[in-house]
């Protein structure tokens, strides 16, 4: 099933890249204000027209069409969750980092994930039990705590908080900006080793990358140190949360 999600997610970016490379952004607003393009809409067709071919089927979460009762997803044990084009701020600065995302949930635990930047032509992928990968070269956290923490941080979204955050951890820092879910699939990749979010996110910003980073060694948490879990609530939008490696205090 990998395999083929992988290719969905392939067939994403590029209706993605048709978009990108025209002048015909066609930028709405979202309810929260948010940026909507004509490339989130044409990316969320493709995924989900893609996952309605292949052999298993789960009902679909995308940020796209997320209309989805709380009544009704409450008693789903598996589904899709889907962000067709995380990064849409990048996406319209033209700096190549947005993601297609599509994650398998199973009782609110992430167990596949694949994260691909057209862009870049990276393509990141995890599943339970199976370890994590990019491009299909296996991928890990770094395991030894460094001297300087590597925090990677949001291009688009500051936060003090986080700065403040940072600062009681009492340890030298030097800031990795990046967009979209690819700030965790840094840490996944031992790019990065610690990315505190303490600002807001829906589920489907961080599904599909959360399960590469559970494959490559690593975990996300709440600032309570729970584990992060979907579909639990009827909102959508996570606690704030940080994405390490497991060992990483």
């Amino acid at each position: 099933m990998l395999e083929d999600i992988m290719k969905i997610a392939r067939n994403a970016g590029e209706a993605i890249m048709a978009i990108y490379e025209s002048d015909d952004f066609d930028v709405q607003l979202k309810g929260d204000d948010s940026p909507l393009t004509k490339a989130d809409l044409a990316a969320h067709n493709v995924i989900c027209d893609g996952l309605k071919t292949i052999a298993k089927q789960y009902p679909i979460i995308s940020e796209e069409s997320s209309d989805i009762t709380w009544e009704q997803r409450k008693h789903w044990h598996r589904y899709w969750l889907v962000d067709p084009l995380d990064g849409t701020k990048e996406f319209i600065k033209r700096n190549g980092e947005f993601t297609v995302n599509i994650a398998l949930i199973e009782h609110g635990e992430p167990i596949l994930g694949v994260v691909y930047a057209p862009v870049l032509d990276a393509m990141y992928t995890g599943e339970r039990d199976n370890g994590a990968y990019l491009n299909g070269e296996a991928i890990n956290v770094e395991r030894n705590e460094p001297d300087t923490l590597r925090v990677v941080g949001s291009r688009s979204h500051a936060s003090q908080e986080t700065t403040d955050w940072l600062e009681q951890l009492g340890k030298p820092y030097e800031m990795v900006p990046m967009g979209s879910s690819l700030k965790i699939c840094l840490v996944a990749e031992g790019k990065a080793d610690i990315y505190p979010r303490l600002g807001p996110t829906s589920e489907w910003d961080t599904g599909a990358a959360h399960a590469v980073l559970n494959a490559a060694g690593g975990s996300i948490t709440t600032v309570d140190n729970e584990p992060l879990r979907y579909n639990q609530k009827e909102s959508f939008l996570n606690p704030y949360f940080i994405a390490k490696p497991l060992k990483l205090s």
